[in-house]
């Protein structure tokens, strides 16, 4: 007998310990019922052997346990078999693994930034360098003739830059549907694609490859850029949730509390000034290796200019029509146009495959089941808080300045001065003044929020009043360090200026569902500006200082008064959002729950949005607001 051979006492194994379970398998099976009593010791299979002698017991007191839970598992069948293999592991710390994945999630939303934030400068060292290149390649005579004989090349470049400036006039009729049509991500990827197009069409230069990617770039301005300031926002808040995942208005997806994400707000957008202002100074890496090879010095091209500065009219008004001594070869060009394309297919593919979405499924069908019409008015509404309207004149002069130092200050006091050789050295200085002093911007986690942007403006004022007293004498290279001096600085305003309006409307604009709209109308607003200073670029130097002191002071005057009504708790207006309107049926949403559904601000706690009246009322709080 096998219990006699394990030697468990006189009782057997078997007989004593299992019992029980050898009357239910009698029972079950017919084959065990034909056994006798004396036989069903034998039936199971033979556990291993226990220790006979009571030492070896006292030696190893868990021998006999673990053969009778072997046995037990045998006999009990696969049910108990398959607990102890998927039941909870005894290591399993469920709070541990949660805080790995909501870190993991964390690194994701970082990674998202640095994603966006390289896209967006490998798009714009693309596109400016190559119109740069293009721009002045197409000035010189010998060239146009040489190459392009009867083409008018001159007039294609005005119809470019009219295609450029002028067609964002009417983004704001369709920028919000193009984000909620096809989502933030996926309008920075075809905005992004828009840009390669324009650089494709470099390789065939003609009337209808230039001019329409110009007016393809015009269209896709407004959109890209008002899709990136609502993905670095959404990125910080976001990052808010994945951080204080144990918060009850997380875990029930409602709206966190005012202020809650600005900190993150202020990091990530610095974070992508700071990167996107080197675009700058990848956009003169052409000019410095390879058409600076080309040009003429500045005593030849620089022969017929008389005035500079403050005394100018126009745009560098007497400058040599020839600037390149020999003109480069086409398989040169071919190659540089070629590693620019390389560049813009790279931001692509950062685009797609590195930038996460913006938001979840389910509130990307929110945001767009809205209804078209509504879609379409909410930006014009939103133009109705008085917080947008005292911020008009501060985008104006956001657009008045990035070109004002990229066109006129470059042009009449640094190519009038130093030659056009010297160009991409005032730029690179401007870029990497502009992308260091991005992250003063920081100074707005410890200060109120209005200092960078009052700093930014008062050091353009300063700067403003100091050209407009001076007139650089033409050729006159001792003056590059104060003209360098003068980048720099203009820089450092920019970088507060941009930074800390992102930044502000952030802050001030908390809700999801609005911030697409605002981003827009900014970005528009400044792509107007932009085309103003298009239209003046004939007027003498002293009439565009004026311009631009008045729109500073004029900027700086109303964000100031916002900032005291804000501190006087003045209600200001914000339209309600529509309910969203899902589909009963089909498959992309076939519930009529809320559950992704944030309320706006200034809507309580309620769910249901069909009693709220047209307009709504908010009065700001004095929780901290004004730090924030």
């Amino acid at each position: 007998m096998a219990a006699q051979r394990g030697g468990v006492g006189s009782t057997g194994c078997w007989t004593g310990v299992q019992s029980t379970q050898v009357q239910s398998l009698r029972v079950q099976s017919p084959r065990v019922q034909g056994l006798g009593p004396q036989d069903t010791c034998s039936a199971p299979p033979t556990p291993p052997e226990c220790p006979a002698d009571t030492a070896a017991m006292e030696k190893d007191p868990g021998c006999c346990q673990d053969v009778t839970k072997t046995a037990a598992g045998e006999m009990l069948g696969p049910e108990a078999q398959l607990d102890d293999m998927v039941g909870a592991h005894t290591d399993y710390n469920e709070e541990e693994e949660e805080q790995k994945y909501f870190r993991r999630k964390r690194l994701g939303v970082v990674k998202n930034v640095l994603a966006a934030s390289l896209a967006a400068m490998l798009t714009y060292s693309v596109y400016l360098g190559l119109l740069q290149m293009q721009l002045i390649l197409h000035y010189d005579e010998t060239y146009r003739e040489v190459k392009y004989s009867n083409m008018e090349l001159e007039d294609i470049d005005r119809k470019v830059l009219m295609g450029i400036n002028v067609t964002p006039v009417v983004a704001l009729l369709y920028t919000p549907v193009l984000i909620r049509f096809f989502g933030t991500k996926w309008t920075m990827f075809l905005t992004v694609g828009i840009y390669a197009l324009f650089v494709s069409s470099n390789y065939w230069e003609r009337y209808f490859t230039l001019v329409p990617s110009a007016v393809a770039i015009g269209v896709a301005i407004v959109p890209l850029w008002a899709s990136l300031g609502n993905y670095i926002t959404r990125m910080a808040q976001k990052y808010y949730e994945y951080a204080n995942y144990k918060e009850e208005h997380v875990q029930e997806q409602r709206q966190a509390p005012r202020g809650a994400c600005s900190a993150y707000i202020v990091v990530f957008q610095t974070i992508f000034y700071i990167c996107f202002h080197l675009s700058f100074v990848c956009a003169q890496m052409p000019m410095l290796f390879f058409l600076n090879n080309y040009i003429y010095q500045l005593n030849h091209t620089l022969y017929g200019v008389k005035r500079c500065g403050t005394l100018s009219h126009g745009t560098l008004t007497g400058f040599n029509v020839t600037v390149l001594h020999s003109l480069p070869r086409s398989v040169n060009l071919i190659v540089v146009e070629s590693i620019l394309m390389a560049a813009a297919f790279l931001a692509m593919l950062v685009v797609l495959l590195l930038c996460g979405s913006a938001y979840r499924t389910t509130e990307e069908i929110d945001l767009r089941s809205i209804g078209w019409g509504n879609i379409f008015q909410l930006p014009f509404k939103h133009m109705r808080d008085y917080r947008l309207r005292h911020l008009l004149p501060f985008f104006i002069y956001s657009g008045f300045e990035v070109l004002f130092v990229c066109n006129d200050f470059s042009l009449n006091y640094g190519v009038c001065t130093l030659g056009l050789e010297k160009l991409a050295y005032l730029l690179i200085a401007y870029g990497f003044s502009a992308s260091t002093c991005s992250s003063l911007a920081l100074c707005m986690l410890r200060l109120r929020r209005q200092y960078p942007l009052l700093a930014g403006a008062s050091l353009h004022a300063a700067i403003l009043v100091t050209l407009f007293c001076w007139a650089p004498v033409p050729r006159q290279v001792d003056q590059a360090p104060l003209l360098y001096a003068i980048a720099a600085l203009w820089g450092m305003g920019s970088a507060l200026n941009k930074t800390g309006i992102s930044i502000l409307l952030g802050m001030l604009y908390e809700d999801k569902e609005r911030q697409d709209f605002v981003f827009t109308i900014y970005h528009w607003w400044q792509a107007l500006a932009i085309f103003v200073v298009y239209l003046w670029s004939g007027l003498p130097m002293k009439a565009k200082l004026s311009l631009m002191l008045l729109a500073l002071g004029l900027a700086a005057g109303s964000y100031g008064w916002m900032e005291r009504r804000l501190a006087q708790r003045v209600a200001f207006r914000l339209p309600r959002m529509p309910r969203p309107r899902h589909r009963t049926s089909g498959y992309r949403y076939l519930e009529e729950d809320d559950s992704d559904e944030t309320n706006s601000e200034g809507e309580g706690t309620s769910r249901d949005n069909s009693h709220q009246p047209a307009e709504e009322d908010e009065t700001p709080r004095d929780d901290g607001e004004q730090r924030n």
